[in-house]
């Protein structure tokens, strides 16, 4: 609805963050064909190619660096939950290879012992964690979830089971929450993505093509996301949030 008043108000340029990578397809398709540029955030919008351009995280190597996280802190190996995102979604899926990418280098040292869906969502990462380690006869030591709900869902169920302190927790996004439980140590790490610097970057882009017919070089403009730790806290886009 949103899309639709801002074609019939004439804008000259559409920035959005969509929620949903196929819903929103027909909506930006008739931006695009009413002659507004369209610029996506985070995720693009399937089957519409036509965007100037699609400005998100490399969100394979935002996930390689979650691995990396994980085999620092677990250089002898860890048995791990694997919480994914939406099936089919590209930013799950790439998420899902990152991860995999790293920890798959030493299959011997790095086990994914339970993977499954919990749909972005914190009350289904909680759901599904607390089902996975019903199911299990050994404690895991990691938990690595593709995005922060998720992981914080999943700290609840580990706390509920008085298990802190023995299953590490990886989540992704650098959200407030995350970086809070971070340093509180209820999460090992996160995966900041630096959403501000998306959104100066689409800014940068869509105002290009609009004042001087500037279209990018590529229209898949990433930005590498960094894992983020006790150790680099202060390194975090949100760490003004925070209190420490």
């Amino acid at each position: 609805a949103d899309i639709e008043a801002a074609i019939v108000q004439g804008v000259d340029g559409i920035i959005i963050a969509p929620a949903d990578a196929d819903a929103l397809a027909p909506a930006v398709k008739a931006a695009i064909d009413a002659g507004v540029p369209v610029v996506t955030i985070d995720r693009p919008v399937n089957g519409v190619p036509e965007v100037l351009a699609n400005v998100a995280a490399d969100n394979v190597k935002g996930a390689e660096r979650q691995g990396e996280a994980i085999a620092a802190q677990f250089p002898k190996g860890a048995t791990i939950i694997n919480l994914q995102g939406i099936p089919g979604d590209k930013t799950a899926n790439d998420r899902n290879q990152g991860v995999h990418t790293t920890l798959d280098k030493q299959p011997d040292l790095y086990k994914f012992v339970s993977e499954q869906t919990a749909r972005f969502s914190r009350d289904q990462g909680l759901a599904v964690t607390e089902n996975i380690l019903t199911g299990l006869a050994e404690v895991p030591q990691v938990i690595v979830a593709a995005n922060d709900d998720m992981a914080l869902g999943a700290a609840q169920a580990v706390e509920a089971r008085k298990l802190n302190g023995k299953i590490a927790i990886y989540g992704y996004d650098g959200s407030t929450d995350a970086l809070k439980a971070v340093s509180d140590g209820s999460l090992a790490a996160t995966v900041d993505q630096f959403p501000g610097k998306q959104g100066r970057v689409a800014v940068r882009t869509l105002v290009d093509f609009i004042r001087e017919g500037v279209k990018p070089a590529n229209a898949n403009i990433l930005v590498e996301p960094v894992a983020i730790t006790k150790a680099n806290l202060a390194d975090a886009q949100r760490i003004g949030t925070i209190t420490q």
